[in-house]
Parts: structure tokens; C-alpha cells; sequence
């Protein structure tokens, strides 16, 4: 490299002379000659100094790239066939390569997590200690190896195909032991870290790193298994029984509200919030979740300072994180805690209350009434892709509830 950068140096100062020397031909006609001599000398220059150099360089360069290139290979695929899981991060706990047991145990696929956090994948109280760690590294402040713990950990069953078209996860234990170390490659000014991450198991002699074969190859997809097919049989009959309910709902906005979400609540979300749209503002109607504190700080959160609410209301945003990595997305609580974190979130989906203008015809989506957002937590599955479109249908269902109640503030009215 060295070599190089010194060939480069010297062919700028020749570019240089030479665009002196170009310039000199407006001189007087007896003032040419001294150019003239200065020219033969830098051709004499080029011959046999610059010429013998770049030849050199070039012949090394072949032999290097050859030699180098046989050898990345070989490199290449001993990472990517290891039994243990390895990822390789930049400062900021980016994600830049990730080997077959990484996209195994995280649960992603290389192609997707690639220029992505991998703190998405960590509980709340995991990443801002991932981040600091590879930081420090980063800075070449020595190598450390610390304990992290995986998001949702149930997710186990190898049909489980998240909304990454990944798959699997920890078979046993949520606890990860990480290895930081870093790396300092030709083409980075700084130095990257590399990760080795291992399940941690809970034995009769106390933590122990897990068997690698936890992370052994799976084999190749098959029929769909048969928890997946149950689960979309399920979806049918939740979306089944959420037509019933509001066919059947009478009375007023909140009333609609409620059912609705005593529908989804615990089968389908371990928490579930529905905001409506008033004549001026937005209120939260209705907050059903497993913890009475949150619950109650839930319910005097103002919906308008919640972004994502804010958006699905307002613009008719659409959102699903299969991995909920902003903390602050559904904003803070009164005492300034963000909302994900303290109760515990790892999924969610938010989606507006908007109905088709004329219900079976062409004409897009009418005015938001509100907005549905359901939240799972760290514990349980993330949503899939084929979760949030039943809920996003669902969602029309409500809003077409909400639409023909008695009283509809919004202004549209019932038929």
C-alpha cells in the first residue's frame, strides 16, 4: 500500500510540472527554451523512473490479487461455515456480514440484516449495552466479551417465518454470550468488530455455553408444518369473530371500541389500544393490557404526542415492526419513561381506522377515524406479515363499525 500511495504522490507532482510547463508556451520566444529543456527532462523522468515503477506496481498487483483473492475465498467460506454464530459491526453496531449460524440464531436473513442494527434483535435492556461495547472497541479500546439477551425467545418452531423470512432462534435460554474483538481492515480508516455470539444455558453447575448444535444447519423448506396452517386457520376464525362481534355491536363509539378490542386482546396482542378521532383532537378510547400501572399511564398518554399514532391517524401510515428498535415510537409515560420499554414491547403493529368511500366499489381510502396499534411483548412471537394484513383488514371492519355508530362525532354520520 505503501508503494502505491508513494507512485500516486510522485505522478500528481509530474501532473502538476507538467501543467506548469503547458502554461509556459505563452512566454516570449526566447524565454521557451529553458521550458523546452525542462520538458526533456521530465520525459527522461517518466521513462525511467515512473514507466519501471508503474510496471512494477502492476506485476505486484497480479501476483497480490491472484495469491489474495484465493485466499479471501477460502477465508470467506470458513466464516460462513462455522457452528457458531458471527457477525461483523461497524461503530455503530451495524450490521456489515453476518454467517449462516448468526442469520440462524437471530433469526434474519444475511441479505436483510446487512446495513441494519442488530440491537433490533436485543431486549431494551440489551442494546444500549451492545451499543456501548462495540463503541469502545471500535475506538480500539481493547477487546471484552459480555451477556445479552435475545428478543423473543419462544420463537423457536422452525416454520415460525418472521416478517425478515427468517426463522428459528434460541432453542433453549435467552441469555447470549458475545465476544467483541477488533478488526482493522486495509480499506477502513477505523476498526470494525467482530462478534461471536453463544447461547448461554442455565446447567446443574451453573451457566454453561450452549452445544453448538443448537445452530446446526436446518434442512431445506418442505410442506408448510402443521402449526403453521393452525395459525392461519386461527387468523380466519380471529377475523371471523371480529365481523361477528361488531355485526352484533350496538350503541356508541366507545362500545364499538371495546368489542373490537376485547377480540384481539391476549389472542391476538398482549396489549391493544384504540385511539378515535374527536372534532378537534385525537382521544384514547380504549387501553386492554395485562398491567394495571401501565394500563393506567397508557390511558392518560395524549395520542397526538405518540408518532406512530400521529401518523396513522393523520396520514394513514401503515406500520408493522417485526422488532420494535425505537424506543420512543409510541412515546413516554408522565414520568418520562418511554412506553415500549417499560412495557416491555418487542412487536408491534399500528395501523389507521380508515374506510373505503363506497364499500366495494373503487374510490381508496376515506377519512382515518382513529387508530388501532396492538403490541407484543419481548416474550411472546413477533408479528408476521400475514398477521398484519388480517389486522389491517380487520381495522376496515372497525372503522365501518365505528362509521355507522350512533354517535359519530367526526361528521361523516351513519347511513
Amino acid at each position: 500500500m505503501t508503494g502505491v500511495e508513494d507512485f500516486g504522490s510522485e505522478l500528481s507532482d509530474f501532473r502538476r510540472r507538467v501543467d506548469e510547463l503547458h502554461a509556459a508556451r505563452s512566454l516570449p520566444q526566447a524565454e521557451r527554451l529553458l521550458s523546452l529543456d525542462a520538458a526533456l527532462f521530465e520525459l527522461r523522468h517518466v521513462a525511467q523512473v515512473l514507466w519501471p515503477r508503474l510496471e512494477e506496481l502492476a506485476a505486484a498487483g497480479r501476483r497480490f490479487g491472484h495469491d489474495d483473492g484465493h485466499e479471501q475465498r477460502l477465508l470467506r467460506t470458513l466464516v460462513h461455515q462455522l457452528p457458531v454464530a458471527v457477525v461483523l459491526l461497524d461503530k455503530d453496531a451495524v450490521v456489515r456480514r453476518m454467517n449462516a449460524a448468526a442469520t440462524r440464531l437471530f433469526g434474519l436473513r444475511a441479505g436483510y440484516a446487512s446495513g441494519r442494527s442488530l440491537t433490533g434483535s436485543l431486549t431494551h435492556e440489551s442494546r444500549p449495552l451492545l451499543r456501548t461495547q462495540v463503541a469502545a472497541v471500535a475506538r480500539d479500546e481493547g477487546a471484552r466479551s459480555l451477556r445479552v439477551r435475545l428478543l423473543h425467545p419462544g420463537e423457536t418452531d422452525d416454520s415460525a417465518l418472521d416478517v425478515h423470512g427468517g426463522a428459528g432462534g434460541v432453542p433453549s435460554g435467552t441469555t447470549l454470550r458475545v465476544t467483541l474483538t477488533p478488526l482493522r481492515t486495509p480499506q477502513d480508516a477505523r476498526s470494525v468488530v467482530l462478534c461471536v455470539f453463544q447461547p448461554v444455558l442455565d446447567g446443574p453447575s451453573g451457566p454453561a455455553a450452549a452445544d453448538v448444535a443448537a445452530v446446526e444447519p436446518r434442512p431445506s423448506a418442505g410442506p408448510p408444518a402443521l402449526e403453521e396452517i393452525s395459525r392461519h386457520a386461527q387468523l380466519l376464525d380471529l377475523v371471523d369473530d371480529m365481523a361477528a362481534a361488531l355485526l352484533s355491536a350496538e350503541g356508541p363509539r366507545r362500545a364499538v371500541a371495546e368489542r373490537a378490542a376485547s377480540v384481539l386482546y391476549e389472542r391476538f396482542a398482549d396489549w391493544v389500544i384504540v385511539d378515535l378521532a374527536g372534532e378537534d383532537a385525537l382521544h384514547r378510547e380504549v387501553v386492554l393490557g395485562p398491567d394495571e400501572e401501565i394500563r393506567e399511564a397508557l390511558l392518560r398518554q395524549d395520542p397526538s404526542s405518540v408518532p406512530l399514532v400521529r401518523e396513522a391517524a393523520g396520514k394513514g401510515t401503515r406500520t408493522l415492526q417485526a422488532r420494535a428498535e425505537d424506543a420512543g415510537a409510541f412515546g413516554w409515560d408522565a414520568s418520562g419513561s418511554a412506553v415500549l420499554v417499560r412495557a416491555g414491547v418487542g412487536s408491534l403493529v399500528c395501523l389507521p381506522l380508515s374506510r373505503e368511500r363506497h364499500p366495494g366499489t373503487p374510490g381508496g381510502p376515506g377519512p382515518a377515524l382513529g387508530a388501532l396499534t396492538c403490541l407484543r411483548t419481548d416474550r411472546g412471537r413477533v408479528f408476521e406479515l400475514a398477521e398484519a394484513g388480517a389486522a389491517e383488514r380487520m381495522a376496515r371492519h372497525i372503522a365501518l363499525a365505528l362509521y355507522a355508530s350512533v354517535d359519530d362525532v367526526t361528521g361523516h354520520g351513519g347511513p
